[in-house]
Formats: structure tokens, C-alpha cells, sequence
């Protein structure tokens, strides 16, 4: 299978803090599947560390209040474009563009809410099957098709 994933679950140092969240036991899943490292933010050209972004209804903000939507979108257009063709994609929740499920409440206060973030949300949007990390039997038992 050809697999898109959120690049910070490979161990890549893209989160918005300069870390990553690499996932072992996911990772050991996927063995024998083409991986598609994607991350939205990097590909909007946000610097790497760069201000939180959290979403606010359909509007992405800096906690400064500056609208990011317009410069996010365009890193969540290229990332569909590098994942398109692909089975899956497992994305990191509680993120801005790749939280699936779980994202933060705009308020930046470490308030989460049911909800997905905009690189998530295109995924749905062109019937991408998309999981996140917290899906490991599901993820096993997809791959394993």
C-alpha cells in the first residue's frame, strides 16, 4: 500500500516547536508499505519553529490573532497533491491542518474539541481514508487487506 503520514510521526523535527512525535509501534506497522512523509504547515512555508496555530470555525490564527487560513490552505493544497494517489493517510492529532477527530478550540488555552483540522478535513473532502495515530488496530487491520 502507499501510505501518507504526518511527517513528524517518522521522527522528522517539523512540528510548530521544532520536535516531532515519532510513533515506533505505528512505524513497525507500516513496514513493507510505501511511506509519503506530508506536513502541511512546512509545505505553507511556515518557519520551522514557528507561533502555535489554532483554528477557529473554518479560520486559522496565530495566537497574535494574525489569519494564517489563506497561507495554511496553500500547504494543505500541495500536500493532497503529494498524497492523492495514496490508500491512507495517518495524520497527528490536535494539529491545525493534519488533527483528525481532535484539534485545539482556537482559544489557545489547551482547550480540545471534536473537529479536524484543514489538511484533515480536505482528505475527507476527496475520500482519502484517513486515520491518526491513536487508530493502531484499525491502521493494522486496514493495512493487512
Amino acid at each position: 500500500m502507499k501510505i501518507g503520514i504526518s511527517a513528524c510521526l517518522m521522527g522528522y523535527k517539523y512540528r510548530y516547536d521544532g520536535t516531532h512525535r515519532k510513533n515506533e509501534e505505528l512505524l513497525d506497522i507500516l513496514k513493507g508499505h510505501e511511506l509519503i512523509p506530508v506536513c502541511p504547515e512546512l509545505c505553507s512555508g511556515f518557519s520551522v519553529p514557528h507561533d502555535p496555530i489554532e483554528l477557529k470555525g473554518d479560520r486559522a490564527y496565530l495566537k497574535d490573532g494574525s489569519d494564517v487560513t489563506d497561507k495554511l490552505m496553500k500547504g494543505c493544497d500541495l500536500s493532497l497533491e503529494k498524497i492523492k494517489n495514496c490508500d491512507l493517510v495517518i495524520l497527528k492529532t490536535k494539529s491545525p491542518s493534519c488533527g483528525y477527530k481532535k484539534i485545539y478550540d482556537g482559544s489557545f488555552s489547551g482547550k480540545l474539541i471534536d473537529g479536524n483540522g484543514m489538511f484533515a478535513r480536505s482528505c475527507l473532502e476527496n475520500n482519502i481514508r484517513v486515520f491518526s495515530e491513536n487508530d493502531l488496530n484499525s491502521i493494522r487491520e486496514y493495512t493487512a487487506q
